[in-house]
């Protein structure tokens, strides 16, 4: 059986745990320690003990919850895709920790020189979430060039066409959106790794010509929609809306 085990692909195995396979979701768990142990240390910047560490716990819930939202056709393996869900909860959690420390912390009387250390302490907290963030946001990047591959693109490509106009730009995430928005159109993107432009052209308010013009740093944008980006989201926040 575990020869079996081993002989399938993940993503065979996962779409079996989804079916309702019980066992082989409590075997991949316990076979993929290792791995989580590995996204989560990479947050943190340590040694991950799966025995003591509560990131560990929160790595572990984020992988079980990846195998169930995992959707094949989207382009990515399953575990590039368990990586950065794993990345998103343990980075929220982290955040959520400082939050309620800090929060806790405005509850008690210090004396001088307690506060003090308080601020020091707030201070050392501030610089380890910026060298976390400035790490995760290089790897999510390194993530997002191997996707731009599939679609034959590539980050240098993407500063070239660019649009140069901020309402172009605009306008280009606004089709991104009603690009990822519409199932058969993301569909048709995820199978083809190309735009629809017959098809989208009817549903936007651009020429054919725009959409052809633009169409790689469209697809650009459809790629970060489409994926757990949690930082390059942040670029897209408002734009095109």
């Amino acid at each position: 059986m575990m020869s079996q085990l081993k002989e399938t692909p993940i993503e065979d195995k996962v779409y079996a745990i989804q079916q309702g396979d019980k066992y082989l979701q409590n075997e991949l768990l316990r076979t993929y320690q290792p791995f989580i142990a590995k996204c989560v240390s990479e947050v943190c910047k340590r040694y991950i003990d799966p025995q003591r560490d509560d990131e560990f716990s929160i790595g572990l819930s984020a992988f079980n919850e990846a195998i169930f939202s995992y959707v094949p056709n989207k382009g990515s393996s399953f575990l590039s895709f368990a990586k950065l869900v794993i990345k998103r909860k343990v980075i929220d959690y982290i955040r959520y920790q400082q939050k309620r420390s800090a929060s806790l912390s405005l509850d008690e009387t210090y004396d001088e020189e307690q506060m003090e250390n308080s601020l020091e302490i707030a201070a050392v907290q501030e610089k380890y979430q910026m060298e976390i963030d400035a790490q995760n946001r290089k790897e999510e990047i390194l993530e997002f060039k191997e996707k731009l591959k599939l679609y034959k693109l590539s980050l240098v490509e993407l500063t070239e066409v660019s649009p140069k106009h901020r309402d172009a730009r605009e306008s280009a995430v606004k089709t991104a959106r009603i690009l990822y928005n519409d199932p058969t159109l993301r569909d048709y993107v995820y199978r083809k790794k190309k735009l629809p432009i017959k098809d989208l052209v009817k549903k936007v308010d651009v020429s054919k010509k725009t959409l052809e013009r633009n169409r790689k740093f469209i697809l650009a944008m459809f790629i970060v929609l489409s994926e757990d980006y949690i930082y390059l989201k942040e670029y897209l926040k408002g734009v095109g809306q």
